[in-house]
């Protein structure tokens, strides 16, 4: 689950160091084991998602860096932007802007207070009352489209639109250090979801194709379970994306396809 050492011990938050300028903020107290990413420049700080807002991740980034932060958003579901409101600086793909101002249509907020509430085996602080929690909306300070490069002083971050999770999907590609963060295209232990009406799972798979043909990466950051997959999963998210194909099953409804270190689910 984690190959990283651990830095804080937090009563909801789990801070794992990936290298200097590089920490994990983990959720394991709740069953999608939920990872943002805190990114340090010379300049600024990215903050590769904000969690599950159970509880306020601006806690632990104000132990890891005094650098001004912007917030990445890899998509905007509720356990991805729920700390969102803690900061001044947020970007979103523009396709999901109006998800981010406006909520995603057709989820009912008793469905995502189900799933924010379920399965939680932390103590979880006061200020969280699943009763009354509503997933993050604003406006977002600026918009982001594929190829896109986030300049953070000495190091940068170049952005992949990766749809198919949903619409305006994104993941962020360190070449510096070869570190490729997937949010929720590509992640071990549990399905990647594409059977949800918002879901696309065509241009799920072509997401899949385009970031397994990424050369110089050194290890891969999903948004969920594992910390720091091995690159060679990328070959096998290459033999699957044929396979899907070649099977005919790249639509809703077909189930869960499970293949060497990932499953997908239409």
């Amino acid at each position: 689950m984690n190959n990283y050492p651990v830095v804080i011990d937090d009563a909801w938050f789990t801070v794992s160091q990936i290298d200097d300028e590089t920490f994990v903020i983990s959720e394991y107290g709740h069953w999608e084991k939920v990872h943002s990413y805190l990114l340090m420049g010379s300049s600024k700080a990215a903050l590769i998602d904000t969690g599950l807002g159970i509880d306020q991740i601006k806690r632990m980034t104000d132990q890891l860096t005094d650098l001004p932060i912007v917030v990445l958003t890899t998509h905007v579901h509720a356990d991805h932007i729920g700390s969102h409101g803690q900061f001044d600086r947020i970007y979103v793909h523009e396709a999901e802007e109006d998800w981010l101002v406006n909520g995603i249509q057709k989820l009912s907020i008793e469905q995502i207070r189900k799933d924010i509430s379920r399965d939680i085996t932390r103590l979880v602080p006061d200020t969280f009352d699943p009763k009354t929690y509503k997933p993050y909306q604003g406006q977002p300070t600026g918009l982001l489209q594929d190829g896109d490069v986030i300049e953070l002083g000495d190091r940068s971050l170049k952005v992949y639109h990766t749809p198919g999770h949903s619409p305006g999907h994104i993941a962020l590609f360190d070449s510096s250090r070869g570190y490729l963060f997937t949010g929720d295209l590509l992640y071990d232990e549990t399905p990647i979801y594409a059977f949800y009406p918002t879901t696309d799972p065509v241009d799920l798979v072509n997401s899949l194709e385009r970031i397994s043909g990424l050369t110089g990466v050194s290890r891969i950051f999903g948004g969920h379970n594992t910390i720091g997959l091995e690159p060679e999963l990328l070959q096998e998210v290459q033999a699957a994306v044929r396979q899907l194909r070649e099977r005919d099953v790249v639509r809703h409804g077909t189930g869960i396809h499970r293949f060497k270190g990932f499953s997908v689910q239409f």
